[in-house]
């Protein structure tokens, strides 16, 4: 309880000490600690001529915060690609030449695990162990400047309370993966939105609505929710689990735990919607098959009964995968052969989990199911250069280019 209130005190003492608006020009700035609350972070710096990533962290309260990077460099070619939080996607390979140099405007979400509910009273989301410590958890919003040779030269930041913000429901193929070779399409989709429009991913690998609920993550959620704002929900695969259980089931209590999430949703004013899961990779000969039971079904009936915006991931999955081929496939998943990640003596075949080729192209196919429905507000914050994307016809992997992150882990996320 003590740490509990003091990190309620920090969190008000954050928001006090928040400058409207912090500007830096680089390479010449601190290095991160409590004190000046801003600066490099995480062991990196950055000298105006590496090619090494680095990061810069800012302390501030849970907000959605103006993020506009002037990148480039006056000594050099750059290409540079921006990430915040835990590898959240918002600027992809921005290429400058010498002496040229572009400003991209976006806006992230950053969070803590604390929260104040309808009735005034102070809660905390149930964090699993080994979510303790994440980016996208801690006090600081975080920025990770990476590429073949990143550059900036400069980055201003500030609270941004007009925006709405899409709220992320769902499990390991929605969450932000923190570390390599993993990925999934809710840290990928930012990058196909403008800066009129927030991303706040509360997914997290292993659960199942139950659990989003019983965590408190919805609960949070549901204590931010405005009107205007947007629920996108993702399950399926772990919720199947408990099948077998007296009033477990796709048609029993999932379905009833998705409507109460609705209801709630519609209550605040915001729009919801619903997508079928991510197919596994399952083939029998060249055909891709349904492991989920009836839980696509169950998805499609809630959709139908209360005319909810429905993604049909299931079915852009199968199309995208059988485009590939049972070989080719691999390529959108996490398989390696040994030695391939630091620590990794064993191969990795993992037929659930995306690796951010493969959560790139699902995302693009999330913002395609935006684009065929029928919300024209959240449609017109899709960014204007996005070309209509075909499952069938995928991206080719050659053609994908992703600069590491420096933080790997070859144990497979929960729910796998």
């Amino acid at each position: 309880m003590k740490k509990f209130i003091l990190s309620i005190v920090f969190a008000i003492v954050c928001s006090l000490s928040f400058a409207e608006v912090r500007e830096l020009t680089f390479p010449k700035i601190p290095v991160y600690n409590d004190s000046i609350g801003y600066g490099y972070d995480l062991n990196t710096t950055w000298d105006g001529k590496s090619n090494q990533p680095f990061f810069v962290s800012f302390n501030l309260p849970d907000g959605n915060y103006r993020v506009t990077v002037t990148l480039g460099s006056k000594k050099r070619a750059a290409s540079t690609s921006v990430r915040c939080e835990s590898r959240r996607l918002f600027v992809e390979n921005l290429a400058t030449k010498k002496g040229k140099f572009e400003t991209v405007t976006f806006v992230v979400n950053k969070r803590n695990i604390y929260f104040t509910d309808e009735k005034g009273k102070q809660d905390r989301i149930k964090i699993k162990p080994n979510e303790g410590g994440k980016l996208h958890w801690d006090e600081k919003l975080t920025i990770e400047f990476n590429g073949d040779a990143p550059a900036v030269q400069s980055l201003k930041i500030e609270p941004d309370t007009t925006v709405p913000t899409l709220y992320l429901c769902g499990n390991s193929t929605v969450v932000d993966q923190s570390n390599e070779p993993w990925a999934s399409w809710g840290q990928m989709i930012p990058r196909f939105l403008t800066d009129r429009i927030a991303v706040a991913n509360y997914a997290e690998s292993g659960l199942a609505v139950a659990t989003f609920l019983s965590q408190n993550r919805w609960a949070k959620v549901r204590s931010l929710l405005k009107s205007g704002d947007y629920v996108v929900l993702e399950f399926g695969h772990n919720d199947q689990k408990a099948d077998g259980r007296p009033g477990n089931g796709a048609f029993y209590a999932f379905s009833h735990q998705v409507k109460q999430i609705y209801d709630e949703c519609k209550e605040k004013g915001a729009t919801f919607i619903l997508c079928t899961p991510t197919m596994r990779r399952s083939f029998e000969g060249n055909v891709v098959v349904n492991t989920h039971r009836d839980y696509p079904a169950a998805i499609h009936a809630i959709a139908e009964r209360e005319g909810i915006t429905l993604i049909d991931l299931q079915a852009m999955t199968k199309q995208f995968y059988e485009a590939m081929g049972p070989t080719e496939s691999t390529k959108a998943f996490v398989h390696y052969p040994a030695n391939t990640w630091p620590g990794q003596d064993k191969k990795l075949e993992d037929n659930t989990h995306f690796n951010p080729y493969g959560a790139y192209e699902i995302a693009k196919m999330v913002v395609m199911g935006i684009k065929q429905s029928k919300l024209e507000d959240l449609k017109s914050r899709i960014i204007p250069t996005f070309e209509d994307f075909d499952p069938s016809h995928p991206d080719a992997f050659e053609s994908f280019h992703w600069n590491i992150s420096p933080f790997v882990d070859i144990v497979k996320p929960d729910g796998n």
